[in-house]
């Protein structure tokens, strides 16, 4: 089946204005770089294949998007817009169809606006569309001139006279075009301006000389088009996506009790009738179930969360698989690698990694569990540590179904916890301990009675002297 839509992501400045060494489009908008954003929203409407420009931190961006699947093109020398498009025609060899032009700092355009410049650049079977907004003050900006057949010119700010400067119809940049036709207009651009650069805006010229037809889409919300060159607009942009993904998640049936104050990334998903508490922050490709509750300040990185999870203020966890009906804090710390059967309790300031936590097993509070598998109903006391790390080397605690744990207990590893036995309050354990058996290692309590009466009046006189 041929291919009818590629897109261009024009990505290779500087940015300047971020004053940061990060390349610009690899800064990040509600979690995700401005140039992932594009690139998902031009799949979203088929494009394929996608081509980035870039030029600054070429390799850095190649980097943070080897995943993407992409064919990037190279723009050493940034000499403009017209130019930038011309370094991807290699990329293109051989397409015939139309190629969608995005800004890699244009973050916020969403699939449904994309798809209406696509109907109605085929409908109107034009050479060119111009995506375009209004906006009250258009200072700065290319006005689009429209003519009875459609664009007549885009005029820049400087050359426009005084009527043309009162439209308020703006270029935004984002074009879509026939291809190959397109580089063939390219090849007529000249660089002859203050600049010295190749514009995109010459080729709607070249287009119509030619007697093509140029229409554009007026974008119904103009700051879908907002683009990105300081750390203010980033920011404002962050505030419109947050918005977005947390009225989604509100209408597919999430409560969010302050919108306002919840961050949830792009890819996370959360099931119907969960609650979620001021500060939340859900991040990466993190999943919730179903009737959860979310307090606040927790914070939750990649992990899978079952329903009717319970998670309680200041909760961290990263990279974790909670199963059904538990309840985790507050102030609890899953670090990667744990796992929760369900119907599991980790309490405040419990700490877990690479841990396997049977059913119904439970670490009420000030624990850390690491590098260990625990069975089912399994009680852990107040102060209990896997000792698990030698300086060296790492090594496994297995505690097996149904051992209760005294408080201020050690387990030094490598060591295995039979079966139904309970370890004494105090304990440290070196040694494997067998199923329904008493383990513990105190030393005979000593009482000497009156001491304490006699080294207070010692003192005492000590202090008269």
């Amino acid at each position: 089946m041929p291919k009818l839509l590629s897109a261009v992501i024009l990505a290779a400045g500087q940015g300047t204005r971020m004053k940061s060494t990060l390349p610009k489009v690899l800064h990040p908008v509600a979690g995700q770089s401005m140039l992932s954003h594009v690139v998902a929203v031009a799949r979203l409407v088929g494009a394929d294949p996608v081509v980035p420009v870039i030029g600054h931190g070429a390799e850095r961006v190649r980097e943070v998007l080897s995943d993407e699947r992409l064919c990037f093109a190279l723009q050493a020398e940034q000499l403009g817009t017209g130019h930038a498009l011309q370094c991807a025609e290699a990329s293109l060899e051989g397409f015939s169809g139309d190629l969608l032009l995005l800004c890699g700092d244009v973050p916020l355009l969403r699939e449904v606006t994309l798809r209406q410049l696509l109907n109605h650049h085929r409908e109107t079977e034009a050479a060119i569309t111009i995506l375009t907004a209004q906006m009250d003050d258009p200072t700065g900006y290319g006005r689009i001139i429209r003519g009875p057949a459609g664009v007549e010119r885009i005029v820049e700010e400087k050359d426009a006279s005084p009527e043309e400067r009162r439209v308020n119809e703006i270029n935004t940049g984002i074009y879509l075009f026939k291809a190959p036709e397109v580089f063939a207009f390219l090849c007529q651009l000249d660089n002859l301006n203050v600049q010295g650069e190749y514009y995109l805006t010459d080729v709607v010229a070249a287009a119509r000389w030619s007697g093509e037809r140029v229409e554009a889409l007026l974008v119904e919300q103009a700051e879908e088009a907002m683009g990105i060159n300081d750390r203010v607009q980033l920011a404002r942009a962050g505030v419109v996506m947050q918005q977005r993904i947390n009225e989604a998640h509100q209408r597919a049936g999430v409560t969010l009790v302050d919108p306002a104050t919840i961050y949830i990334a792009p890819e996370v998903t959360i099931g119907t009738d969960t609650l979620i508490h001021p500060g939340v922050h859900l991040r990466g490709q993190t999943v919730v179930g179903s009737g959860c509750e979310l307090e606040p300040g927790v914070v939750i990185t990649d992990c899978h969360i079952g329903d009717q999870v319970h998670i309680k203020p200041g909760s961290v966890l990263a990279e974790s698989k909670i199963g059904n009906s538990c309840a985790i804090g507050p102030m609890a710390h899953l670090r990667p690698g744990t796992v929760l059967a369900g119907h599991n309790k980790i309490g405040n300031f419990v700490e877990t990694k690479k841990a396997e936590i049977g059913e119904k097993s439970q670490a009420s509070h000030l624990t850390y569990i690491g590098d260990a598998v625990l069975g089912k109903n399994v009680n852990l006391g107040c102060g209990t540590i896997t000792c698990n790390y030698d300086g060296v080397n790492k090594y496994q605690t297995i505690i097996e179904d149904d051992v209760f744990v005294g408080s201020d207990t050690q387990f030094v590893a490598p060591v295995t916890i039979g079966r139904g036995s309970l370890i004494g309050a105090g304990s440290t354990i070196t040694k494997d301990v067998p199923a329904d058996a008493l383990a513990l290692t105190r030393v005979e309590q000593k009482i000497i009675p009156g001491w304490a009466e006699r080294n207070r009046s010692k003192q005492k006189q000590k202090k008269n002297q």
